[in-house]
C-alpha cells in the first residue's frame, strides 16, 4: 500500500467533481464570539450521506476493474464509511455487502438499506464486524474494501481540504476528528503540499484512543472502545493512515465524551447545524487548545452530522 499523493487527490478532485458539489466553508460569527477564536467550519455533514467519507467511496468504486464491479464489494462499517461505499456502489450500479455491528446506528444502517446495499450484523463493536467482513470477502470473493487501508479513499477525501485551501488560502490551523484516520490523512497530505507551515491537528475521543496510542508511540496498537461517537470507535489502528500520520500530523489529542456532547449542542446553538460525536470533536478539541488556537485562522472539520434521536434527546439531556 503506497500512500497517496497530491497528485492523487487532484485526480480525486475530477473523478468525484460530476457526482458531488462542494461543501461549504462557513464563518459563524456567534460561534467565534462563544469560542473566542477564528473559526472555520466545513461542513461535511451536508453531503448526500452526511458525512465525508462519501468523497472516498465515488473515487475507489470508480475506479474498480470490470470484473471487481461485476463480483461486488464488500465492506465493514459503524455506519458512514458504509454509507460512501453503498452510495457509491448505487451510483456505479456495483452490488454492495456491508457488515456492522449489532448495535449500528439505526439512521445509518437504514440509510445503507435505502440505498440498496445488503446489511449484514456481527458481533459487539466495529473491529468483529470488520472481521467477520474479511472472512466473507475471502469465501465470496468479493472485493474487500478496507475503511482506512485504501490509497484511493484517502486521496478522495483529502479533497475536503483542497476545498478548505482553496476557499481561505491563509488557513493556519485545520483541526481534523480521527477515527481510522484516512480524513486526516488525506487533509496532511493537502495541507502540506500547499503550505507546510499550517498545523493540522487530530482530535479522537479518550474512551476509544486506538489511534492516539498508535500515533504516540509510532506502532499499531489496540485499545478499548466505549464512546458514544461511533465515527471514532475503533479498537485497533490503521497501517496506511497512520503511516501518513506519523510523517505529517502535528499534533494529536484525546477529548472527554462530555465535551463531544456539549460542542453538538454549541454547534445547534450558535451555527444552526447538526453534527454527530464524531464530527463535533473537532470543535471540542478546538475549545480544548483555546490558548494554543488564539489569534489563528482555524478550520474545523465537521465530519458527519448522522445523529439518531435518541443520541440526541441523551446530549440535549
Amino acid at each position: 500500500m503506497n500512500p497517496p499523493t497530491f497528485l492523487d487527490v487532484l485526480r480525486a478532485q475530477k473523478n468525484i467533481a460530476p457526482h458531488l458539489p462542494r461543501t461549504p466553508f462557513f464563518k459563524y460569527p456567534a460561534l467565534d464570539a462563544t469560542a473566542g477564536l477564528d473559526l472555520y467550519i466545513k461542513h461535511e455533514n451536508y453531503q448526500p450521506i452526511g458525512a465525508f467519507k462519501v468523497r472516498g467511496g465515488i473515487n475507489l468504486i470508480s475506479q474498480l476493474s470490470d470484473d471487481e464491479k461485476s463480483r461486488g464489494v464488500i465492506s465493514a462499517s459503524t455506519g458512514n464509511h458504509g454509507q460512501s461505499i453503498a452510495y457509491a456502489a448505487r451510483l456505479f450500479h456495483v452490488p454492495a455487502t456491508i457488515v456492522v455491528p449489532e448495535n449500528a446506528n439505526p439512521v445509518k444502517v437504514d440509510a445503507m438499506r435505502a440505498l440498496g446495499a445488503h446489511i449484514i450484523f456481527h458481533g459487539p463493536d466495529f473491529d468483529a464486524a470488520r472481521e467477520h467482513c474479511e472472512a466473507l470477502a475471502e469465501e465470496k470473493h468479493l472485493r474487500y474494501i478496507h475503511s482506512g487501508n485504501e490509497p484511493l479513499l484517502i486521496a478522495g477525501v483529502g479533497t475536503y481540504t483542497l476545498e478548505m485551501l482553496e476557499d481561505v488560502p491563509d488557513l493556519d490551523v485545520i483541526v481534523v476528528p480521527i477515527g481510522g484516520g484516512s480524513g486526516a490523512a488525506g487533509a496532511c497530505i493537502v495541507a502540506k503540499t500547499i503550505n507546510p507551515d499550517i498545523r493540522v491537528i487530530g482530535v479522537q475521543a479518550e474512551m476509544a484512543p486506538a489511534a492516539y496510542q498508535s500515533w504516540k508511540s509510532r506502532s499499531l496498537v489496540k485499545a478499548t472502545n466505549a464512546t458514544f461517537a461511533e465515527g471514532l470507535a475503533t479498537r485497533t489502528a490503521f497501517a496506511l493512515p497512520q503511516r501518513i500520520l506519523w510523517d505529517l500530523l502535528d499534533d494529536f489529542i484525546l477529548v472527554s465524551e462530555d465535551k463531544m456532547r456539549a460542542a453538538i449542542v454549541t454547534l445547534l446553538q450558535k451555527a444552526k447545524t447538526l453534527g454527530e460525536g464524531a464530527g463535533a470533536s473537532s470543535l471540542a478539541g478546538a475549545l480544548q487548545l483555546k490558548d494554543q488556537l488564539a489569534g489563528k485562522k482555524v478550520a474545523l472539520v465537521l465530519s458527519g452530522g448522522n445523529t439518531t434521536p435518541e443520541q440526541l434527546y441523551m446530549v440535549l439531556d
